[in-house]
C-alpha cells in the first residue's frame, strides 16, 4: 500500500484534474458581484395653483432627471409656503417638500440632488426666488445668470449655486 500502481496514480492524477477543471468553469460561471442599488430618490411633494403652466414644466424637468412627483393644485399657496419658512422675498410660484427640505420655485434638479446628498447643516431649504428665466420651467433663450438661494430657519441666506446666461 505504500506504493501506488501506476492505474490508481493515473486515476487520482485524472480526479485531480477533472476537479480543477470544474473549479475552474465555475469561477469563470459566477455572475459579476452586483452593484451596489442606487438609491432611490424621494418623492416630491409639490404644491401648486392648478393654472401654473411653468410649474407643470418645472415637474416636468425634475421627473426626467429622475424624481416623482406627487402634485397638489391649490388656489393659495401663502399658507404652505409661511408654514415651511418661505419669505416673501425667497417665494416663487411653487413649493416643493422633499427630503425635509423645502425647495422653493424653479430650482434645477442638479441643485436638489446635490443638496439630497450633501445634507448641508442648517439648511432649511432652497430658492430661485421670483421666477428666474432660464431656470428649469423658465427654459428662454439668451437668459440671464441666476442664484439657487440656501435658507435657513432663521431666515438667513446664502447663495448655493450660480446658473450660467443661457
Amino acid at each position: 500500500m505504500r506504493y501506488m500502481n501506476h492505474v490508481q496514480a493515473v486515476v487520482l492524477a485524472a480526479a485531480v484534474i477533472a476537479g480543477n477543471v470544474v473549479a475552474h468553469a465555475q469561477t469563470k460561471a459566477r455572475p459579476a458581484p452586483a452593484k451596489p442599488a442606487v438609491q432611490a430618490l424621494p418623492q416630491l411633494a409639490v404644491f401648486k395653483t392648478p393654472t401654473c403652466g411653468c410649474c407643470a414644466s418645472w415637474v416636468q424637468h425634475m421627473e426626467k432627471n429622475g424624481f416623482t412627483a406627487k402634485v397638489t393644485n391649490m388656489p393659495d399657496l401663502s399658507a404652505v409656503k409661511e408654514q415651511n419658512g418661505v419669505t416673501q422675498r425667497l417665494s416663487s410660484c411653487h413649493t416643493t417638500l422633499v427630503g425635509g427640505y423645502v425647495i422653493e420655485g424653479h430650482v434645477p434638479a442638479e441643485d436638489v440632488r446635490r443638496l439630497l446628498k450633501e445634507k448641508p447643516a442648517g439648511i432649511a431649504g432652497l430658492a430661485a426666488p421670483g421666477m428666474p428665466p432660464g431656470s428649469p420651467g423658465m427654459d428662454l433663450a439668451n437668459s440671464p445668470a441666476y442664484q439657487i438661494i440656501a435658507f435657513d430657519k432663521a431666515g438667513k441666506t446664502s447663495v448655493y449655486a450660480t446658473h450660467p446666461a443661457r
